[in-house]
């Protein structure tokens, strides 16, 4: 699944009337309602805001006040067909007082919705789990290297009797991480896997 990496923003211009689109990571459609409630803040004195979104196999858009099916469906007909998702794209418009009748409107919309993914930065979405891990201060270095080669994520670190790390790898690379960790310290530590939301549980072995 590829997904947006980065935030972006563009705008065009169409007979007056500026159209303003921001793509947004998005993982659920609950958090759509404070994207669009945010802009509105932002951009207080826009007409429209219009939006799309993509979320593996759910979706959502909206014409907000413009003629049905001129603006929301067109803007995620064409983010649809990017191929990404987890993405919400917010499109602002300021009226520039000529009508651009339905198809304007519908070509504006995915013109705007084009040129906020043209160049856009996306990624593989990796599937990762989180795991704790309890070690000796001597081993510190040598872990940092093991993390950096997997590409570990670290959330928390404590520093007690012994050194507390929670941190994320990618669910393929758990299990051989695990074994070069505990080669390298003769067994006397391994990772734990821990379920969502739980946090420092440590035993030291």
């Amino acid at each position: 699944m590829i997904i947006l990496k980065t935030e972006r923003q563009a705008e065009i211009t169409v007979k007056k009337s500026r159209f303003i689109a921001i793509a947004k990571k998005c993982t659920s459609l609950d958090q759509i309602k404070g994207f669009v409630e945010e802009t509105r803040r932002i951009h207080s004195g826009a007409n429209h805001v219009v939006h799309c979104a993509v979320i593996g196999n759910q979706f959502s858009f909206s014409d907000d006040r413009e003629p049905k099916n001129t603006a929301g469906r067109p803007a995620f007909e064409v983010l649809k067909g990017s191929g990404i998702s987890n993405i919400c794209v917010l499109i602002v418009r300021y009226f520039g007082g000529t009508l651009l009748g339905t198809g304007g409107l519908v070509k504006a919309y995915s013109d705007a919705v084009k040129a906020v993914l043209d160049g856009i930065e996306t990624e593989e979405k990796v599937e990762k789990c989180r795991f704790s891990i309890v070690f000796g201060y001597e081993y510190y270095e040598m872990l940092r290297r093991i993390f950096s080669e997997y590409e570990v994520a670290v959330e928390e670190e404590a520093f007690q009797t012994h050194i507390n790390i929670i941190a994320g790898v990618a669910k393929t690379r758990f299990d051989e991480l695990v074994k070069k960790i505990s080669d390298l310290t003769n067994g006397k530590t391994r990772p734990d896997l821990l379920s969502d939301g739980e946090g420092f549980e440590p035993s030291v072995r």
